[in-house]
């Protein structure tokens, strides 16, 4: 295991941790990719959740709101690399900034290649992980160089199984939201609260970091849709419901 990454866990609550092994046992081991503020685990429920974050300030805010999950600052595609195996579920969401299509708009000077990591990961995860996954990003500036299971409403899906998601109406003006009423606004939306402002890089604007979460509902249905799955094959092969080390 790479030994940065390693430094860098923080281990779930003693509540958890010392809870009831039975209880867990039948937990779904899932490991959230790129995992932002949380959008797509806000919902989630019964789970044991690992969570990869390179950002120290945005991990910090997923770690005041689940504070039972691990919580990683590091390399995503390095901690899925060699940790994969050790998981029932991989949902990965990529940094979209290389893929959007506002890399085409006129106020864009900086050309940049569009990150290939996403499909690093789709193909990856479909020849080598045995579990069920989801690949999200957004709808691209170019064709996708694989096609997407789904898209629903600006996102698009990567998964080994089909699923049905109903989009969420965004608020009016979503993409130009860019101060603090805008964060407001967005927090409002999808149900994730915190008190300080955020900015990725050279950006200023404080709502960026939620623009980018995938809405809770959304995320909880998917996931609702890959553990129905999960059941049905496991009954009908005869096998535990959740990943045992």
């Amino acid at each position: 295991m790479n030994s940065t990454l390693q430094n860098n866990i923080e281990s779930p609550s003693s509540a958890v941790a010392g809870g009831s092994k039975e209880l867990l046992s039948i937990r779904w081991k899932v490991l959230n990719l790129y995992a932002g503020l949380s959008g797509n685990r806000m919902e989630w429920d019964n789970v044991e959740v690992t969570a990869v974050e390179q950002n120290p300030k945005i991990a910090g805010v997923y770690r005041q709101l689940h504070p039972n999950d691990t919580v990683i600052v590091g390399d995503a595609h390095a901690w899925l690399l060699e940790n994969y195996w050790r998981y029932d579920f991989i949902w990965s969401s990529r940094p979209c900034q290389t893929h959007t299509r506002m890399m085409k708009a006129t106020r864009h000077k900086r050309r940049v290649f569009p990150d290939m990591g996403l499909y690093e990961e789709i193909i990856f995860l479909k020849h080598f992980f045995k579990g069920l996954w989801c690949v999200e990003n957004v709808v691209p500036y170019y064709e996708p160089l694989i096609a997407p299971t789904k898209q629903v409403g600006r996102h698009l899906f990567w998964t080994n199984f089909d699923f049905e998601a109903q989009d969420v109406p965004r608020p009016s003006n979503f993409i130009n939201r860019c101060n603090l009423d805008g964060k407001k606004a967005l927090m409002e939306w999808l149900g994730i609260y915190y008190e300080e402002n955020i900015y990725y890089g050279d950006n200023h604007c404080p709502a960026q970091v939620l623009r980018n979460c995938v809405h809770p509902r959304i995320g909880k249905q998917i996931l609702d849709a890959a553990r129905m799955l999960n059941e049905k094959l496991c009954e009908s092969a005869g096998k535990p419901r959740s990943r045992k080390e």
